[in-house]
């Protein structure tokens, strides 16, 4: 690298740090308070930014929100590349899926976000939007046969609605039971949907 191309590299890196600071605060920031209570003062406040630079890498509100749900999908839990290569597809969803959902277990920012999101149309449009191109896509391409899309939807609802019924809700059944109980029956029933 010449000394020329020295500034650029270090106003490109400079700038990418603040963008990823941006990105890191709104995530606390949306989980916390969703959409509609997180304000750009106090995301901007959180990455040590004007209010002025969230506009400047991300547009707006919107976009952020869109960029942030995005970032919550990059590295799935149950979709995840080493449960997609499993044997046994529907026991690995189950096995993460009970996993991730314990009672230790703090929940996923994606979901939080999305739970104290979509109040706003604007969040739920945006929630809507990424979730069909990210993982939506996915689980379609491990169905096949008839209503493949109409199932993966189905597959992530069940996912979505155990997430609330044992994490945020704590319904009885779900947080008492025994771990393995709950796998060996949310196999079933992924089994059921993926038709495998």
């Amino acid at each position: 690298m010449n000394s020329s191309q020295a500034p650029y590299a270090t106003r490109s890196a400079k700038a990418e740090a603040t963008k990823a600071a941006i990105l890191a605060s709104a995530r606390r920031q949306f989980a916390e308070y969703g959409y509609e209570g997180a304000g750009l003062r106090g995301i901007a406040e959180g990455a040590g930014v004007t209010a002025m630079m969230i506009g400047r890498y991300f547009g707006s509100k919107e976009g952020l929100f869109g960029d942030v749900v995005t970032d919550t999908m990059r590295d799935p839990v149950i979709l995840s590349h080493e449960n997609l290569g499993a044997a046994d597809l529907a026991g690995a969803f189950a096995a993460a899926l009970v996993g991730l959902t314990d009672r230790d277990a703090r929940p996923l920012d994606g979901f939080l976000i999305l739970f104290r999101s979509t109040s706003s149309p604007v969040a739920a449009r945006i929630a809507r939007e990424r979730i069909a191109a990210i993982h939506q896509h996915t689980a379609e391409a491990l169905i096949e046969g008839e209503h493949h899309a109409e199932r993966a939807a189905i597959f992530l609802s069940i996912v979505a609605g155990f997430q609330m019924m044992r994490q945020m809700l704590q319904l009885g059944p779900l947080v008492e039971a025994e771990p393995a109980v709950l796998v060996d029956l949310m196999t079933r029933v992924f089994a059921a949907v993926l038709k495998r």
